[in-house]
């Protein structure tokens, strides 16, 4: 890919937190039923709902979405513990606005501790200097490439060897998703050379 074609990336990230308990049986702010599989700290929804800030309960559906400003990342809470981010630009980002919700939630009065912490998938939007002929760029890429303009405009390319699919738009925009932001600048790259063959040529 050239240096003045180069596609600019927007990375959303997904990750997984589950916060575990490090109290104690007797202790009733975060209790731990006396099952070795049994790790995560109960959270009170509703005491999280009535002292946290920038949340929303959602009780009809059992759970609390928090937002925090630095970094913008919004979280979902359950009950059992796990927790769900969503918004962070990096992996890095992710990690500390993770902790900074992990905090939050100690502030509150949970005893847990932060741990188990993954990405479980990336969201990134690519850009392309150039719009792409969809149809052509499908019928050079069979059978990888599926395009059906009546139920969605993106032609669909999923990677198997690196998990990741990509949405590939004839404006030139590329949606991937993958597990790691490694896996999507990966496809992105290997992607390039096909669309760049089926561009729309500017007369």
């Amino acid at each position: 890919m050239e240096t003045g074609e180069r596609a600019c990336l927007i990375i959303i990230l997904v990750l997984q937190l589950i916060l575990h308990d490090r109290c104690h049986w007797h202790q009733r702010s975060c209790r731990r039923p006396l099952f070795p599989r049994i790790t995560r700290c109960h959270l009170n929804l509703r005491k999280i709902a009535l002292e946290g800030a920038n949340v929303n309960y959602k009780r009809d559906v059992g759970k609390v979405l928090m937002k925090l400003r630095k970094p913008r990342i919004t979280a979902t809470i359950w009950s059992s513990g796990k927790i769900i981010c969503t918004g962070a630009t990096s992996e890095e980002e992710a990690k500390f606005g993770a902790r900074r919700l992990a905090r939050s939630l100690q502030k509150l009065g949970f005893q847990v501790i932060f741990t188990d912490f993954k990405v479980v998938n990336v969201l990134a939007v690519c850009n392309m200097p150039f719009e792409i002929r969809s149809p052509e760029f499908t019928k050079n890429n069979r059978p990888h490439a599926s395009y059906e303009p009546e139920l969605h405009p993106a032609v669909c390319y999923p990677i198997k060897s690196l998990r990741a699919t990509l949405q590939i738009f004839s404006t030139g925009s590329i949606t991937v998703t993958g597990p790691n932001v490694k896996a999507v600048a990966t496809a992105v790259e290997q992607i390039y050379p096909f669309v760049f063959e089926s561009r729309k040529e500017i007369l």
